[in-house]
């Protein structure tokens, strides 16, 4: 049986570039401070973890998660800092694990990685990378990082990158360096996270928690069939909070519209509506938005069906208002994190 009680609570941003109170969307340089921001207040009310995606389309400001953590690391105390993912596909891992080294040392030992393919394809061919190889290239980088945080010298090679031999990398972390992969739902993801030996974090954007219950099973089952040690399984879901459920939705919906209806152009999606909304923020839905009892009792119930480890929060949505998040911050750690604990135990 699985001890709950314990379980993290968290908060992942995108970055997503907000509006002022005149309706004008705001720089996303004043964006990026905001994060800084958000993530201090979660700080102050008793949070786990604070993620920062990485994005490279206009309505998302944060391209460099890292810098953005290591402004919020000279601001916190406790909570831990890390991404909502990293794309290692289009990135260098070695130059990951430097940076994210770096991040733990100036964060005195707070600093995750989540790595993942990412739900858009803009970095591949920003980078020069071939979405051809993009099976391969997530395969062979996730093999190169698992062997990097060894922090010993690594010899290495594949057939999409400069083969390494005996290569030492810098800095050193004083206690390691905690690591999970992002998974959207698919069972050759979730074998490979557990053979590589991170945690995995379920990206839950869509339909009941219960749908996921076979991977978090699989996951666990692949663990002790690869002979790896216990380890976390997380879940990122997209929510809100608000005094009352009526008022969340209202806050909400147009962030969720607008982003909805701007992918779902690239994609073929329908257009979103009220009913479809109304659809995800219920007990079959994948949006934790309403009430701090409301959010409380989703969360529980997801962290009860999945037997997860931790559970965060993707409060950004769209160009819902930089105020409305931090209320929503503030209540989600001081209501919704007591209530949760209080639910499992």
């Amino acid at each position: 049986m699985t001890d709950l009680t314990g379980v993290e609570l968290g908060l992942d941003t995108f970055g997503d570039v907000t509006r002022d109170a005149s309706g004008q969307l705001l720089s996303d340089a004043q964006t990026i401070r905001n994060v800084v921001d958000q993530a201090v207040l979660a700080d102050r009310v008793g949070l786990s973890f604070f993620g920062v995606g990485e994005h490279h389309r206009p309505e998302f400001a944060v391209s460099s998660p890292e810098i953005v953590l290591a402004a919020a690391a000279a601001r916190t105390q406790s909570i831990h800092l890390g991404t909502a993912v990293t794309v290692l596909s289009s990135d260098d891992p070695v130059r990951v694990y430097e940076r994210f080294a770096t991040l733990d040392a100036v964060s005195n030992g707070r600093a995750e990685v989540i790595l993942g393919r990412g739900s858009f394809i803009e970095s591949f061919p920003l980078f020069g990378y071939d979405l051809r190889d993009y099976e391969t290239l997530f395969e062979e980088k996730l093999d190169l990082f698992s062997r990097l945080l060894d922090e010993k010298p690594v010899t290495w090679q594949g057939t999409l990158r400069a083969p390494l031999e005996s290569a030492d990398v810098y800095p050193k972390t004083e206690n390691g360096l905690r690591a999970w992969v992002g998974v959207g739902g698919t069972p050759e993801s979730v074998v490979r996270a557990a053979r590589h030996g991170y945690g995995l974090m379920l990206a839950i954007i869509g339909g009941p928690a219960d749908r996921f219950r076979p991977f978090a099973d699989l996951y666990r089952r692949s663990l002790t069939s690869f002979e790896k040690p216990a380890l976390p399984i997380g879940v990122h879901s997209p929510g809100h909070v608000a005094d009352t459920d009526q008022q969340a939705w209202e806050e909400a919906y147009e962030g969720f519209e607008a982003m909805n209806n701007t992918i779902g152009r690239e994609r073929g999606w329908p257009p979103y509506s009220r009913m479809r909304f109304q659809r995800d923020v219920g007990p079959e839905g994948a949006l934790y938005v309403g009430s701090p009892e409301t959010v409380a009792r989703k969360i529980a119930d997801t962290v009860s069906t999945l037997g997860v480890q931790r559970f965060d929060m993707k409060f950004s949505t769209g160009t819902m208002s930089h105020e409305r998040m931090m209320h929503s911050i503030e209540l989600y750690g001081t209501r919704v994190a007591p209530l949760v604990r209080d639910m499992l135990s």
